[in-house]
């Protein structure tokens, strides 16, 4: 316990201070020596004025509440230094893997597929996943049916709708979800390549430097291909 004058406490008691004194670190009274002074003002007490039991259970409850603080402190610590040890795992193992991520952008790599999913929150009667350059220009398109609802994959070998293979580069995916009469879009998710890791600084997640769109929060991984 920091700031407390133990020399100034033996004097108060009539006692002198002990001609050795451990050297502490900031100069902080440690376990040790606060038994040892606990000891001395109860032995050395006046028994016609003895030490209160408020004044006995308070200096008690101070010196635990610091020393709890403090392993509370050096737990953290521990759980700090652990936390940056599984970031480091995770890192060395998710580069070169593939990350399904929340985008509508995704990655045409040469002589590769461009793969994703599109969410469904139920049911729909029809589904179709168009494909745009970036132009804005549809170059490609899927009747992926009637489907139930979930995760829906896809998957397009750059080809062009007359089977003639587009360049390599970013494209756009889009979903049309059909209910009946009703049409909405569907959550777009894309598959991109991990190509570097930086761990995280002050508890935030890892960021993934991925193919085709940069940064991306650890948080946003759906899926690890």
């Amino acid at each position: 316990m920091a700031d407390i004058d133990t020399n100034n406490i033996y004097t108060q008691l009539g006692l002198n201070p002990p001609t050795e004194t451990r050297t502490k670190e900031n100069d902080e009274l440690g376990q040790t020596e606060f038994l040892e002074l606990m000891t001395a003002q109860l032995t050395y007490q006046d028994p016609l004025k003895p030490m209160e039991n408020g004044d006995f259970l308070g200096q008690m409850a101070q010196f635990g509440t610091v020393s709890g603080i403090s392993e509370l402190n050096n737990t953290f610590s521990s759980l700090s230094e652990s936390f940056q040890s599984n970031q480091a795992l995770q890192a060395s193992t998710l580069v070169g893997r593939r990350v399904m991520v929340p985008s509508s952008n995704g990655y045409l790599a040469g002589g590769e597929s461009l793969q994703g999913s599109v969410e469904l929150v139920q049911s729909a009667s029809k589904v179709t996943i168009s494909i745009e350059n970036q132009a804005g220009q549809i170059v490609n398109r899927q009747d992926l049916g009637a489907q139930q609802a979930g995760l829906i994959d896809f998957e397009w070998n750059g080809m062009d709708a007359r089977g003639n293979p587009l360049p390599a580069g970013e494209y756009r995916v889009a979903a049309e979800v059909r209910r009946g009469n009703e049409v909405s879009a569907g959550q777009m998710y894309t598959v991109v390549d991990v190509e570097s890791v930086t761990l995280g600084v002050g508890g935030q997640d890892l960021t993934l430097s991925v193919s085709g769109l940069g940064d991306i929060d650890m948080s946003q991984v759906r899926k690890i291909m």
